[in-house]
């Protein structure tokens, strides 16, 4: 370790005086978390309910209905996304929705199973087209882009992923994983502009930094009712801190009052499962099965153990689909 990794990851490993504490009240616990990290996120301002723009529907698929729509999360921000119908659905029945978010690559078109740029068929092949993967499953899916990314990414010369958006986004009080979970929050706070959808069963999924979105979404939109985190969930100090990271992950202050695995208080008692990868060498999993040791205690506290759980894949950094499915449809 370089002596200034060593010197920030000394400071990190102070006391936490959030860290969760079984002995402790989980309300309590709970509405302290919430009040201090929701300040941390640094989310834009709340908007007020904007209907979605539809751009087009189409009916030329033969497993799927499509609808590409645009979200208005900002004053004169949009944010892309594509709502995927079975084709086989029941009329008249809602049909429970899963939000998929991919992490760093060329854009949500991937969780539609579409390459476009070079190289996307290789990334698609590690299972990342899940939005394909839960129509398939019969559920109604929506792909939407993150912000630095596909549709959204910068165009700053020399801007490399999320780099210059995220500091742009510090230069006006934000961080880019607050605006992000916001963009996610503007979405499921107005899924019943769409009368197909079941908004008491909303699932949220995502790999890599669509998993850390999905993990930080949940804790603060009690309208999402199951996550899924795969390749994301760790400890700050094992991989954010020890590691090059992209700069979407990082919430200045956090460590001064708690660990990921705190954040779980947030989404409990709630399903979470929590997807890691054997070889995962930017999320190494034994860190992940320390931090899930926590989120054990916080769902035990919570009065749902059960609903709680992790899935081990055997390989590196990836989406992990025949694991990682039967575990989250059981919760879904």
């Amino acid at each position: 370790m370089d002596l200034m990794t060593a010197h920030y990851f000394q400071a990190a490993n102070g006391r936490k005086p959030l860290a969760f504490d079984r002995t402790k009240p989980f309300s309590r616990q709970r509405a302290a978390i919430e009040e201090v990290y929701t300040g941390l996120l640094k989310m834009p301002e709340r908007r007020t309910c904007v209907p979605f723009e539809i751009e087009y529907e189409r009916q030329d698929n033969e497993e799927y209905d499509e609808v590409r729509f645009k979200m208005e999360t900002e004053p004169g921000f949009f944010v892309p996304a594509h709502l995927l119908l079975p084709k086989n659905r029941e009329a008249g029945r809602k049909l429970p929705v899963v939000i998929c978010l991919q992490g760093h690559s060329t854009g949500m078109h991937i969780s539609l199973g579409r390459p476009i740029y070079p190289n996307d068929e290789k990334t698609i092949a590690g299972d990342r087209d899940f939005a394909l993967q839960a129509v398939r499953r019969g559920y109604a899916a929506i792909a939407m882009e993150q912000r630095g990314l596909g549709e959204l990414k910068t165009g700053v010369p020399g801007g490399q992923a999320c780099h210059q958006m995220a500091m742009q986004a510090l230069l006006v009080g934000h961080t880019l994983l607050g605006e992000r979970v916001h963009d996610v929050r503007c979405l499921v706070e107005n899924l019943g502009q769409f009368r197909e959808l079941d908004t008491e069963r909303v699932g949220i999924m995502g790999n890599s930094g669509g998993g850390t979105t999905s993990y930080h979404a949940a804790g603060v939109i009690p309208g999402i009712t199951a996550v899924l985190v795969s390749c994301a969930f760790n400890r700050y100090d094992a991989s954010i801190l020890s590691m090059y990271h992209c700069d979407c992950n990082y919430i200045p202050g956090i460590l001064n009052y708690m660990e990921m695995p705190d954040l779980a208080v947030l989404i409990a008692p709630r399903p979470l499962l929590v997807v890691s990868g054997r070889e995962d060498a930017i999320f190494p999993l034994e860190a992940a099965e320390r931090g899930f040791a926590v989120v054990e205690e916080i769902y035990e506290a919570a009065g749902a153990p059960q609903n709680c759980r992790m899935v081990v894949g055997e390989g590196g950094h990836r989406f992990y689909a025949e694991d990682a499915w039967p575990v989250f449809e059981e919760m879904l």
